[in-house]
């Protein structure tokens, strides 16, 4: 049983079939990490295909360089294949690529055992953190509301606002469409991301059911009204 965790590189040199093998395992690995990327978040297609072959790249990246230029030098060069990203994701993603990416360096080495042995940790840790939404409930949002010009919005939302949200701050007010329109951007904490729709529901019923919009405050559009 413990064979499992020795690397199964030969002191000869690599051979066709342990070449084979590694990159087989490296893959079913990565389909493993990539379905449970999957579980209760946002994805693209091409970006679970991605995580799915990354630690076989990885792994054949290390094969060949081991024994040539150094292990610091191959982490080094593998690490920076992170650059496949043309425009930077969500720190979910970049985790995942990193244990892709991890576990592809230790079948490069060799230890299939070791190399599965991690990725079930990490995926029990992604499930178990997925399940349980750590931060959901303390996650910052941008609220926006347009009401017309002659609704004062001073505390007219107040009542809605402490039934759905832990937190709330006015952050700007903005005129609109010749000035007969005002946008509103709220700073929320949502008590239950679930009651979201609920909560602009009510939200609707007090701006004449004009334009009500919630985005992450992360986002890059967050500010623009």
């Amino acid at each position: 049983m413990l064979n499992i965790f020795n690397s199964i590189i030969p002191t000869t040199g690599i051979t066709p079939s342990v070449f084979i093998l590694l990159v087989l395992v490296s893959l079913a690995l990565g389909v493993v990490l990539a379905m449970v990327h999957t579980f209760k978040n946002d994805y693209t297609r091409s970006f679970v295909m991605t995580l799915a072959i990354l630690p076989a790249v990885v792994c054949v990246v290390i094969l060949m360089v081991n024994g040539n230029i150094g292990a610091g030098v191959a982490v080094a060069g593998t690490f920076s294949l992170v650059r496949f990203r043309s425009a930077p994701g969500t720190a979910r993603e970049i985790g995942a690529i990193f244990a892709a990416m991890g576990m592809g360096l230790i079948m490069g080495m060799g230890y299939i055992g070791y190399a599965a042995l991690f990725t079930v940790l990490i995926s029990l840790a992604m499930l178990i953190f997925s399940a349980l939404s750590m931060g959901s409930s303390s996650a910052k949002r941008n609220l926006k509301i347009t009401i017309p010009e002659n609704l004062d919005y001073s505390g007219v939302f107040d009542e809605v606002m402490k039934k759905y949200t832990r937190s709330y701050r006015l952050r700007q007010v903005k005129t609109s469409n010749m000035g007969s329109l005002f946008k509103l951007n709220y700073e929320i904490v949502l008590k239950d991301p679930a009651i979201e729709k609920e909560f602009i529901d009510d939200l609707r019923t007090r701006n004449g059911n004009l334009e009500i919009s919630v985005s992450e405050a992360s986002s890059p559009n967050a500010d623009q009204l």
